[in-house]
């Protein structure tokens, strides 16, 4: 019988044969080594990638000439933004990260992003490598994490509204599609008063990384308005989760703070959400994690870091990558913010296997996230336009959450826009 982890891992692979997906892998050789002269390394991240300053500093240790400074951006988008500004430009960091929904986008400019050796070669899973390979063999990515996700939750606010509270029966609870994840919040917000899910789009990213093909094809077809899983999808958040959300979006300084004042119980979560939870309600004690998805399992991030060819420390930063994305480190940042590993060598090891995670209320986490990893049955293809269409659409979701247009009307809009791109 194959293992819980050898089923995730093959889980895992296999989806690449459904679409192809944003990944990477890298490294570099050793000039960074203590008989240089010293090198500053600036590291451009967002959200938390686990990258804490203790294990910074153990690289700094091992490399007394370096000096690390970490930059750490809100979200995604804002990262985006000006990678994208100054890509082959200059000014840029000498390590990016680069987020999953945009990085098919950066891979239209690999020539302008630093080689990784031979010698990595093998080290993540086949498609988490694949995908950050240009038509010419060229890795440009060293793969950070995967993001198998779980549903997050509010042990104490469940119990006061209710409902079952321990993981397990939770895990019971929400076992169905889409539609039974948002009956269960009717029930909440009934006995409550107050929305469970913690945004809208959250739910829309959720449905959307369960379908293969969403805003085009591989051909280069171009569906996002005609594709009507897209327009379901829109339709099921305007009309049944916004009213069970607190707000219609993530990142903002209110969601954060929600966090910890219970304004929501419920957070679909990818593992590095874990630490993004932690870190916003330290002295929350309710906060739990069950082994459940609405519709089966999804994929949501994983991203990459990529080191830009024209930055004045190439080499000394390919070194850095390789060392923050080994199998090793990775399993550390997974320790200090539940991403997920996506190298080999980790995912089978027996560290990953018995993993907890103390303030989930010791949650078996590597269990849970191996299971849920195992669940993923589709990876949808997202092509180099797929963070422009997939944002305009969370805009139309906010403009229904916010009352400044209908569901029809917002709808219209994201046509008009998607047409206009």
């Amino acid at each position: 019988m194959l293992s819980r982890r050898t089923k995730a891992i093959a889980a895992l692979a296999g989806a690449a044969s459904f679409a192809l997906i944003a990944t990477g892998c890298a490294a570099g050789d050793d000039t960074a080594s203590e008989d240089s002269g010293p090198v500053e390394l600036t590291v451009a991240t967002f959200n938390d990638f686990g990258y804490t300053d203790e294990l910074l500093q153990e690289y700094m240790d091992e490399h007394p000439n370096v000096t690390i400074v970490h930059n750490r951006a809100a979200e995604s988008g804002d990262a985006r933004a000006n990678y994208f500004q100054k890509l082959g430009k200059g000014g840029l960091a000498d390590i990016e990260a680069v987020e999953i929904d945009w990085f098919a986008e950066a891979m239209q400019y690999s020539d302008l992003l630093a080689e990784a050796p031979d010698s990595v070669k093998g080290r993540w899973l086949d498609w988490k490598e694949a995908a950050a390979t240009d038509g010419d063999g060229r890795l440009i990515g060293f793969g950070t994490d995967i993001g198998p996700q779980g549903i997050c939750y509010r042990a104490d606010l469940f119990e006061a509204a209710g409902l079952p509270s321990d993981r397990e029966s939770v895990a019971e609870l929400f076992d169905g599609d889409w539609e039974h994840f948002l009956d269960v919040a009717d029930q909440y917000r009934e006995a409550t008063g107050k929305p469970m899910i913690d945004s809208a789009n959250s739910v829309l990213q959720g449905i959307v990384n369960q379908i293969e093909f969403t805003y085009a094809e591989p051909d280069g077809n171009v569906i996002a308005t005609t594709n009507p899983e897209i327009e379901n999808a829109y339709k099921l958040v305007t009309e049944r989760a916004i009213p069970n959300s607190a707000y219609p979006g993530q990142w903002s300084d209110d969601w954060f703070a929600s966090m910890a004042n219970g304004e929501f119980a419920t957070m679909l979560c990818p593992g590095w959400m874990l630490g993004v939870i932690s870190g916003n309600a330290a002295d929350v004690t309710g906060w739990d994690i069950a082994d459940v998805f609405p519709n089966g399992g999804g994929n949501w991030g994983g991203s990459y870091l990529t080191v830009p060819a024209d930055g004045e420390n190439v080499e000394a930063a390919l070194e850095l990558a390789d060392w923050l994305t080994s199998p090793e480190t990775q399993m550390k940042a997974f320790a200090n913010a539940g991403t997920f590993p996506s190298q080999l060598e980790a995912l089978e090891s027996d560290e990953l296997a018995s993993a907890t995670n103390e303030y989930f209320n010791d949650a078996p986490t590597g269990e849970i996230l191996s299971d849920r990893a195992a669940a993923v049955t589709v990876a949808p293809y997202k092509d180099a336009d797929y963070f422009k269409y997939h944002d305009a659409l969370q805009n139309a979701v906010t403009r229904v959450f916010d009352g400044a247009e209908d569901q029809q009307s917002s709808w219209n809009t994201w046509v008009a826009e998607v047409e206009a791109f």
